[in-house]
């Protein structure tokens, strides 16, 4: 079903791509591209797709074919009939303003049938268990809900092959639940699977094979026993995410004794006539790393921004110190790092986006340039923000977080598009500077990061519509 052959791309004016790739996968397997960040997937992704080169421009040579077909002699719309694609950041995809049409859109675009289309609509989103939501706008969904989205306006298609590029970096563990159920029927119905992902532990029993990339070429290749079979310490080396399904560790019911730097006292939030959550009482303390989870829509990342300042809850108070604290205090003195990357860049290279609220002097400068060497974007320095890759790109805005100086952070999904050896890193520099005084909140649903850096967890509760 898909076949490329000796395929080489790099990227214009960069010399990031792949090289030599050959990869054949039957029509119903399930193959799936892990490695370090920046090592190749999403590239190889992109030519399965056709967008590298079409939308990509680079230097291709080789051949990519799917059911048999050159796609370098199908036209756009051919290949978006056979291929269909969920990329990394979902909003990039979307179309409509509201859950139902987004999901409908690829089927009118087509031109298929009223009745068709609304069947295919129907059992989209049925199947992603988003009815609750289907005359919501997308612009107000979560981060993971956006993505079962995305998720659904390709399964409305049914095209041959699936192309999914880190699906899981923003589901809750109910939604990869839920997606893995998906993806096992979509194979048991003869779809072809291509996944570029770095959590591969929900993917045992459905994928039939583990590609291992490292600088643009295939290293490796394993079944799922072998990568169960692989020592930990091999595991760590390769800088992957462990494969052996875990449970995040229990919540205490009480947070620690330590000071307490920030609080909330009976905060609620209403939009328009919707509950997201209400009197909540908090209490993070100061030295400590905390994790936030909780499912998907639950209202984790509106609490984050009413904490920092940047929305306004509808009811209780916010204290810092003891004191209540406004909008305006809390914008200075906590810092908030989002869970889009691409909104929170301004500068015109790394190390100036590291420096840009910073008075500029040789300790400042020397500050940023061991950050940088210890967070692997000290090559980067130089590149414009928007030509890194997905997890260079968190990483730098985690960067960001640390140099800003200030003693809360908020960080909101910091590792959803990170590999294991760059999540382990972020989770020690986090335990570092809560050693250090700093006050650390972490919205994640990265079983990994808890157990490797959270002193406690706070699990915000979905209200039932």
């Amino acid at each position: 079903m898909i076949e490329l052959t000796r395929a080489s791309f790099q990227y214009e004016n960069s010399d990031r791509g792949v090289r030599d790739i050959s990869l054949s996968v039957k029509s119903g397997e399930c193959v799936v591209l892990t490695g370090l960040s920046g090592c190749g997937k999403t590239t190889v992704t992109r030519l399965v797709n056709g967008l590298a080169p079409s939308y990509y421009p680079g230097a291709f040579s080789g051949s990519v074919r799917i059911d048999g077909k050159d796609i370098s002699r199908l036209s756009t719309w051919e290949i978006g009939r056979l291929v269909g694609s969920v990329f990394q950041d979902p909003k990039s995809q979307f179309f409509s303003s509201e859950l139902a049409g987004e999901v409908a859109f690829p089927c009118e675009n087509y031109g298929l049938s009223t009745r068709e289309i609304r069947e295919r609509t129907d059992a989209a989103i049925e199947a992603l268990k988003l009815s609750r939501l289907r005359d919501r706008a997308v612009d107000v969904l979560s981060s993971g809900e956006k993505q079962r989205a995305a998720i659904a306006s390709v399964y409305a298609m049914k095209p041959k092959v699936f192309v999914c590029d880190e699906p899981t970096a923003n589901l809750d563990a109910a939604g990869t639940r839920q997606l893995a159920q998906t993806l096992r029927q979509l194979k048991e119905q003869g779809f072809t699977l291509l996944l570029a992902e770095h959590r591969i532990d929900w993917l045992m029993g459905i994928a039939d094979r583990f590609l291992y990339l490292r600088d643009g070429r295939i290293a490796a290749e394993y079944t799922p026993e072998d990568l169960l079979l692989l020592p930990k310490a091999d595991i760590l080396g390769m800088g992957l995410r462990s494969p052996h399904e875990g449970k995040c560790p229990p919540a205490p019911s009480v947070l620690d004794e330590s000071p307490a730097v920030l609080k909330t006292a009976g905060l609620s939030k209403r939009i328009c006539k919707e509950v997201i959550f209400d009197d909540v009482s908090l209490s993070f303390p100061k030295g400590r790393v905390t994790a936030i989870t909780g499912q998907n829509g639950a209202g984790k990342t509106t609490l984050a921004q009413i904490l920092c300042g940047l929305a306004r809850q509808t009811r209780g108070h916010i204290l810092i110190d003891g004191k209540k604290a406004r909008a305006a205090v809390r914008r200075r003195e906590i810092y908030y790092c989002g869970n889009d990357t691409s909104t929170q860049f301004f500068a015109a290279s790394v190390a100036e986006e590291l420096l840009l609220n910073t008075r500029s002097t040789e300790e400042s400068k020397s500050r940023a340039r061991n950050l940088l060497k210890e967070l692997g974007l000290y090559e980067y320095r130089d590149a414009h923000p928007s030509t890194l890759s997905g997890g260079q790109k968190q990483r730098l805005a985690i960067a960001c977080a640390v140099f800003s100086g200030r003693g809360i952070l908020i960080l909101d999904e910091p590792t959803s598009g990170l590999d294991g050896q760059n999540m382990r890193l972020i989770a020690e520099r986090l335990k570092s500077e809560a050693r250090n005084g700093r006050t650390v909140l972490v919205i994640t649903h990265d079983r990994e990061l808890i157990e490797s850096c959270c002193d406690n967890i706070v699990e915000v509760e979905k209200r039932s519509s």
